[in-house]
């Protein structure tokens, strides 16, 4: 085993290279390169960009990129996946008991039916002119409450600088909504109640949720689950 920034690092050195001159070389930013040499890729935005940054800067050193490529991937990734919870043991239904299932959804099935058909009849036939007269007042409340109530949505604005953001769906392993920097004024809508945000620096972003300010802690690369009822900070 080696260490990969070391590497690189002596790699540059003696070849007496500048990151200006590698930057314009590779269109790789200097701070990347940095962070490459430091061995800090939480200061890069998202596993793939690491990977193409290694081998770009590797390569043009005149170094072997699947090496480097190779060490990152044995190194920083296993804690990673170590954190994926087991996929649940999908049980084998049997024959009858999926035949059990189509007739239990066939009966339930035929009795909304068999309701709706009856709450029609009483409505066109249950009044003498043929006609059931409107709740009005009932309507309109109904109405004017799904009006007024906020939408479901997480609501993502950049302020100053911005800053580099992951979300997720409901969870730390769930699917993956956006990935990439808020910049200042920029504002992202996502729909749903419940989210994993990793946010590299919490300042450079507001967040709202159901119309709901979010207090984020002031922490770097902090990691929350946010729901409409509480923002709950994790480890790691």
């Amino acid at each position: 085993m080696f260490e990969i920034g070391n590497s690189l690092r002596e790699a540059r050195e003696r070849k007496g290279l500048a990151y200006p001159e590698i930057e314009s070389a590779t269109k790789i930013r200097a701070k990347y390169i940095r962070a490459l040499e430091e061995e800090d890729f939480t200061a890069i935005p998202g596993d793939a960009y690491i990977r193409g940054f290694l081998r770009t800067y590797a390569d043009y050193l005149g170094l072997d990129p699947d090496v480097y490529v190779d060490e990152y991937a044995s190194r920083f990734l296993t804690s990673w996946r170590d954190e994926l919870p087991e996929r649940p043991k999908r049980r084998r239904i049997r024959p009858r008991e999926r035949t059990l299932e189509r007739r239990s959804l066939v009966l339930v099935l035929a009795g909304i039916a068999l309701v709706t058909a009856l709450v029609f009849v009483a409505w066109r036939y249950g009044g003498s002119d043929g006609s059931a007269p409107p709740a009005v007042g009932t309507q309109g409340t109904t109405q004017a409450r799904k009006q007024a109530a906020p939408p479901r949505q997480l609501v993502l604005r950049g302020v100053g600088s911005g800053t580099y953001v992951e979300v997720r769906r409901n969870k730390r392993s769930g699917q993956l909504m956006l990935q990439g920097t808020v910049g200042n004024g920029q504002v992202d809508r996502l729909p749903g109640s419940r989210f994993y945000l990793l946010v590299r620096r919490p300042a450079g972003l507001r967040v709202s949720l159901e119309g709901r300010a979010v207090a984020l802690p002031a922490v770097g690369n902090l990691r929350v689950i946010v729901t409409p009822l509480r923002t709950t900070r994790l480890s790691g």
